[in-house]
């Protein structure tokens, strides 16, 4: 069970990186920094987009538009975070 959730917690960390690197791409093609129409930049925007749009979607109909600001990354880390500490401090040390 403690393989288990030593899983868990590799796959929300890594999902936190993926959110990051989300919204740093995000920016680069925003200030034109990098070409969007390059093979290799479209190909991982569409991989990172696939994989953070299923739960960031809910989360910007929910929260409120702050002039083009968009804050649901980092309310998704802020979650992920609170999911990690739980499962630290609470789930993990009742496992056997």
């Amino acid at each position: 069970m403690r393989a288990l959730l030593d899983v868990i917690l590799i796959v929300l960390q890594l999902y936190v990186w993926v959110l990051i690197i989300s919204a740093v791409l995000s920016w680069l093609v925003a200030f034109n920094v990098v070409n969007p129409y390059n093979q290799l930049v479209r190909t991982i925007s569409e991989i990172v987009y696939k994989l953070t749009e299923p739960l960031l979607a809910p989360l910007r109909s929910v929260l409120p538009s702050i002039g083009g600001l968009d804050l649901s990354p980092m309310v998704l880390i802020l979650i992920i975070f609170f999911l990690e500490r739980v499962i630290a401090y609470y789930i993990y040390p009742m496992v056997f």
